[in-house]
């Protein structure tokens, strides 16, 4: 009997070690957004900036809208009269921040969008438009409100096929777009909201 109780503990024991090896492995470690975070991609903290619901401004460096939310003059064959959304102008490869807390739900190329970053949480869908295709975060990942996790795309792409986005030289476009910036729409419910009902310049 105390061979049977000895040949159990063992064996708890040996499953105990186990399961502590093996899920620091699995388990994500929590991101902290403090200075030295935002150091890495060359974001001064103190930019950062949030909503009083909480939301984050997307690009810390760039504070400046090209397009608002709602009826204008479409500036390129194959964007919309109604914006569906707001325009950040912004440098290539400039990194961006998510608005909120949410988790990632789909990558790539997603039409007039070029490159997207389509993200929801709760009662919210994000998209993030025009972006690199040197994704950041994955399908399924977990994201908090101020995390990096993309960069500003470029205005040309070669590598997608069937790309029917051009401009006037005819060289193919990150979807339809007169040039580099990040383009948010938010949606509530499945209604497109104006983005700064919620988010702060």
């Amino acid at each position: 009997m105390f061979k049977s109780f000895f040949n159990t503990v063992l064996l708890s024991l040996i499953i105990i070690v186990i399961i502590s090896i093996f899920i620091p492995i699995f388990s994500s470690s929590p991101i902290i957004l403090n200075e030295q975070y935002y150091s890495n991609y060359n974001i001064s903290f103190s930019s950062v900036s949030y909503s009083l619901l909480g939301l984050c401004w997307p690009l810390p460096s760039n504070h400046r809208i090209s397009s608002y939310f709602g009826n204008r003059v479409s500036p390129t064959t194959g964007a919309s009269s109604y914006h569906q959304g707001i325009d950040i102008p912004a440098n290539e490869n400039t990194y961006f921040l998510s608005i909120m807390d949410s988790e990632v739900v789909s990558t790539g190329f997603s039409g007039s969008g070029g490159y997207t970053i389509v993200c929801s949480g709760g009662p919210f869908r994000i998209s993030y438009c025009h972006v690199s295709s040197n994704f950041l975060v994955s399908v399924g990942d977990s994201l908090v409100a101020g995390q990096v996790i993309g960069q500003v795309g470029p205005k040309y792409v070669y590598d997608v096929i069937g790309n029917p986005y051009h401009d006037v030289t005819g060289r193919p476009t990150n979807g339809s777009t007169t040039g580099c910036h990040l383009h948010i729409t938010i949606k509530l419910d499945g209604n497109a909201v104006d983005p700064l009902d919620y988010i702060e310049v």
